[in-house]
């Protein structure tokens, strides 16, 4: 703020003075031109310095001068005029300052006359008016660039005062289907949806800043769903409410699609896991009161992986659509089905006050999925396997209900598949139990807590050892030594039979190795898992096995089961074939309790069969068991396959094999499953002898 101006005191002389020192300091920029040549007689110091003189050397220079040209052609017609009409004159312009700073300045021109109303000269005010034009223009282009907005928006925009339409934009009326003219000066409630008009008053009443929803009505009677942002703004000197209208349909439809996909199995549409399990939770709370009873059924399909791996998963999808088509269609209304995940699905038979009523609905269900399905030209069919529990009494949460009938589902599936099995309570202890010895059982692989025992093979003729069959047991730290038959289903189930097996291998073919090196030359046999088998580069890997270890092929004899050979026989062929190249013998193991004949094997390298123990057990008093041996023997003497039999307890079965002509016996008549130390101990002790009997 400048300072007050300090006056002389009075005084002869001094008037002038302060006449200047008040011009100095007042907001205006003043200054006289007498009529003779237009020349500056006077001029306050913003004035002059305004056109970049001072208060002395402006005096004297004419207003063309001051101005300069550019100014003057401005300027001229305007002094012209006062001089012409003797009139004051007042008009605005820009002016560019002698400091180069942008002004807009108003002027006023007065003329001074004398008492005869001659012209003497013309007083001239300038005020500075820059900051005032400067605002309207910028309120201009605002309103302007609001204009365009408006024009522009792909949002509707209305204006209105206290609910009327003052204004709208072309989206708006896009919108609503109106025309601007139709809208303006009606009210907005007109607009909307009845049930949100008393939110939309409310609003209005309220008068603050927010955002919500509600429906517009168009102009056919549809319904929009809009987000409306509301503001209050000022516009021509008014306060107006601003609302943007946002049309929202697509966002509801994209939320509602992402809440189905959230809930729904994208492949069959069917409610997924979550979705049912919130679903169960509802039905257990609603029927906990009255404990009225309900059925859970856990669905899994019989072998789908070997659709899957033979047509592929595209066929697989096809397969678990028609079979989501097929289990709702065997549905009452009451009841509800879910994807559960992969090939299992879960139904919720309601009303299930008679076993019968879920008996029913099973077998219906089983019939459904069992029908043969075309799928990429050519029929296939899978078996459900169906498990069921029973609320209340199988369980009272989602989480007991679905744990148990999937327990009864892997009942079904171990009592052949293809079945309904209801919950036992014992099956819920068994599988705890297994639980249990999952996690032991992976720390026994982890610590090295295995061991293996190995049991001798002896020829007939001279009881020379030609091979030993190596035997796990597992050292467990609480129950000693268990034997197989203890934990190997468990590690089948979980899949844990792969590292055993791996185990096994490497330990048997070192201990090999150390037999050699002492002497004894017979194989080693090694039991295989299917799913060690079957694993994807076991043939190298066992090749590598035996490169590292520096063991020949021929050390090794593996044992496989009638099932594992006719899964795939084309498969099984190749891999037999690599390991026979490999020098390694292969033998089947307990055989005549599958579903296979030696017709079937006689295309493979086989070099052994093994008689199942339990034909030899019955030998000596059961006239079948006798003669399946029998048939067994000859047919692979005729094949050119050497006959094992295990499990020799005593001496008549001993005599009555070698009557048969069986090659090689294996039982505790012979030796019992040894440790290495003893294996070879006992192997140093006995000699070949004539076991002939005359």
């Amino acid at each position: 703020m400048p300072a007050a101006p300090v006056l002389p005191p009075s005084g002869p002389g001094d008037e002038a003075q302060r006449l200047r020192l008040l011009a100095d300091h007042v907001p205006a920029l003043i200054a006289y031109y007498e009529t003779e040549g237009l020349r500056c007689n006077f001029a306050n110091r913003r004035y002059a310095e305004t056109f970049g003189f001072t208060t002395e050397t402006i005096l004297g220079l004419s207003v063309r001068e001051v101005v300069g040209e550019a100014g003057w052609a401005q300027i001229g017609p305007m002094v012209e005029r006062v001089i012409r009409e003797h009139e004051g004159v007042s008009y605005e312009r820009e002016l560019v300052s002698a400091a180069g700073q942008q002004m807009w300045i108003e002027v006023e021109l007065v003329p001074h006359l004398d008492t005869d109303g001659q012209l003497l000269g013309a007083f001239v005010r300038l005020s500075d008016v820059t900051r005032h034009r400067q605002a309207e223009r910028e309120a201009r282009e605002s309103e302007a660039r609001l204009a365009k907005f408006m024009e522009a928006s792909a949002e509707g925009i209305v204006f209105h005062r206290n609910a009327l339409v003052v204004d709208v934009n072309p989206a708006l009326c896009a919108l609503l289907g109106y025309a601007r003219d139709e809208l303006i000066g009606r009210r907005t409630t007109e607009f909307v949806a009845p049930a949100h008009v008393p939110r939309v008053i409310e609003v209005i009443g309220g008068g603050a800043d927010l955002s919500y929803e509600v429906e517009v009505v168009h102009r056919d009677g549809t319904l929009i769903p809009v987000e409306l942002l509301t503001r209050v703004i000022a516009l021509d000197g008014e306060h107006l409410r601003f609302v943007i209208v946002r049309d929202i349909r697509d966002r509801l439809a994209a939320q509602a699609r992402i809440n189905h996909l959230a809930h729904h199995d994208a492949l069959t549409g069917l409610p997924n896991r979550i979705a049912f399990v919130q679903q169960l939770d509802r039905m257990a709370a609603s029927h906990r009161a009255g404990e009225a009873r309900f059925a859970l059924l856990f669905i899994d399909l019989d072998h789908f992986k070997r659709v899957n791996d033979s047509l592929g998963h595209l066929a697989g999808d096809t397969l678990l659509q028609t079979v989501a088509t097929r289990i709702t269609g065997a549905l009452r209304d009451s009841d509800r089905v879910a994807r559960f995940g992969g090939d299992e699905f879960m139904v919720l038979a309601a009303g299930a006050h008679d076993v019968t009523v879920v008996e029913q609905v099973a077998a219906k269900l089983l019939a459904a999925i069992e029908a043969p399905i075309t799928v990429g030209g050519r029929p296939i069919s899978v078996s459900p396997s169906i498990g069921v529990a029973l609320f209340p009494e199988d369980g009272r949460t989602p989480a007991e209900l679905i744990q148990h009938a999937d327990a009864a589902m892997y009942l079904a599936k171990a009592r052949g598949r293809a079945n309904v099995q209801f919950f036992d309570p014992t099956l819920s202890r068994n599988a705890y139990a297994a639980l249990v010895m999952e996690g032991q059982l992976a720390q026994a692989i982890a610590t090295n807590a295995f061991r293996l025992q190995f049991q001798p093979q002896v020829r007939e003729f001279d009881g020379a050892m030609v091979g030993a069959e190596a035997l796990i047991r597992w050292q467990h730290p609480e129950r000693g030594l268990l034997m197989p038959d203890v934990f190997m289903p468990v590690a089948e189930a979980r899949r844990l039979m792969v590292p055993i097996g791996q185990w096994v291998m490497r330990e048997a073919l070192q201990s090999a190795r150390r037999w050699r090196a002492a002497g004894l030359t017979a194989p080693v046999a090694v039991n295989l898992s299917t799913l060690q088998f079957q694993q994807h580069g076991f043939v190298d890997g066992l090749a590598h096995l035996l490169e590292e270890l520096q063991v020949p092929g021929d050390a090794l004899e593996l044992e496989l089961t009638e099932r594992m050979l006719m899964d795939d026989l084309v498969e099984v062929k190749r891999k037999l074939q690599a390991l026979q190249a490999l020098g390694i013998r292969i033998a089947v193991d307990d055989f005549g309790t599958g579903y296979s004949s030696l017709r079937h094997l006689k295309d493979l390298p086989i070099n052994k069969i093994k008689i199942d123990r339990s034909f030899v057990k019955d030998l000596t008093r059961d006239r079948d068991a006798l003669a399946i041996t029998q048939a067994i023997v000859q047919l692979a003497h005729s094949l050119g396959m050497a006959v094992v039999a295990e499990g020799v307890e005593t001496i008549e079965q001993r005599r009555v094999l070698a009557d048969l002509g069986c090659d090689v016996q294996q039982g505790h008549l012979v030796a019992p499953p040894l440790d290495e130390s003893a294996l070879l101990a006992w192997a140093r002790q006995r000699a070949p002898v004539d076991r002939s009997i005359a």
